[in-house]
């Protein structure tokens, strides 16, 4: 097949996307097929060019990948580094080469990529794309919507409540709030702008930091306990997976730095907490419409009480990321996991 791999972007999450986007690139040619990897913010050049044997020269094509920094990234520098300028957020050439592939592999993360965009533009312009649609990714994608489907589905959450900028409040009283608390934004990722609160006067400060990525926050509270992830394909959960940070949460520096964290998988749980949590990773992806993969947080606190963070719907896709460490546990390599998912995609095109 002429697979297209869209990464990049213009989210917090745009090298970490690199990183997927490369690992996928390079497993789906072992795989036999014709792959250009594409920044979708950056497009192929500069200028108008003849595209027609892209996919003939599709290694020549595709962009080149570097390790994942540890801070996020400087996206009005990234802006500023396009030569044509354009209020587009597609780069030159970045449509019309997805229309030309069998399917685009999704491996963007974070802003745009998973709040369902370009999903919908995908849609409207007839090309077919991995993973959820346009209005399931949009409602996963932004945190406090996503915990009322939670609560109104009884699928357990941290207790908490939206701000806007427009009525910020830094005045824990205030807000009749029980430290510690978690602030974060809304529709961010790789806990980029997330901080713990412990003391009143640590509040502000983490509001600062939230809100310099967005304009709407979840304040939640902190629920201490240990962490879990559970991938979800085609509906059925995978083997759940532990994430035990060595120093801290799991912040961005432990999520992409190697050795930042201890991750166990399957996860040494008693049966009857597994199975319930793999049930409410199901449940997630059925009451948000997660249709062909995902990728649901928990936390279970010191009382063994679940609690359902969020759900990914591109999450990372490299052999050490989450998922494909739950699938090589079923017996699914890395190349079978890229393989899986583009067939289960490619079914949703053939109702």
């Amino acid at each position: 097949m002429k697979i297209v791999v869209l990464a990049g972007g213009l989210s917090t999450e745009r090298d970490v996307s690199f990183k997927t986007g490369d690992m996928v690139s390079k497993a789906l040619r072992e795989n036999g097929h014709q792959v250009i990897l594409l920044d979708v913010f950056m497009g192929y050049s500069d200028k108008r060019e003849d595209v027609t044997d892209i996919f003939e020269k599709s290694e020549e094509a595709s962009i080149k990948v570097s390790d994942i920094p540890e801070i996020a990234p400087d996206i009005a520098k990234v802006k500023a580094s396009r030569k044509d300028q354009s209020d587009c957020f597609f780069g030159p050439n970045v449509i019309e080469i997805c229309q030309m592939a069998d399917i685009v592999f999704m491996a963007l993360h974070g802003e745009n990529g998973e709040n369902g965009k370009i999903q919908a533009t995908f849609d409207l312009f007839g090309i077919k794309y991995t993973g959820t649609g346009y209005l399931s990714s949009a409602i996963a994608m932004d945190k406090g919507l996503s915990k009322q489907f939670f609560r109104s589905h009884e699928i357990p959450t941290p207790a908490g409540f939206i701000m806007t900028k427009e009525n910020r409040v830094d005045t824990c009283s205030k807000l009749g709030l029980t430290l510690p608390c978690v602030v974060k934004p809304c529709c961010g990722g790789s806990s980029v702008g997330v901080s713990i609160v412990y003391k009143d006067e640590e509040f502000k400060a983490a509001l600062d930091e939230a809100f310099k990525w967005e304009n709407e926050l979840v304040i939640e509270e902190y629920v201490k306990g240990r962490e879990f992830s559970v991938g979800v394909i085609d509906y059925k959960a995978l083997p759940i997976i532990e994430i035990a940070p060595i120093k801290g949460f799991y912040d961005f520096k432990n999520k992409y730095k190697a050795g930042s964290a201890v991750e166990t998988c399957p996860a040494e749980l008693p049966d009857e907490i597994t199975e319930k949590m793999q049930r409410y990773a199901e449940k997630v992806a059925k009451v948000i419409g997660l249709d062909t993969y995902s990728r649901t947080d928990f936390l279970l606190s010191e009382k063994n009480e679940i609690f359902c963070l969020e759900a990914n719907t591109l999450p990372g896709m490299t052999p050490t990321s989450l998922l494909p460490q739950e699938a090589n546990v079923i017996g699914l390599n890395f190349n079978q996991l890229c393989e899986k998912l583009i067939e289960i995609s490619l079914k949703k095109y053939e109702k």
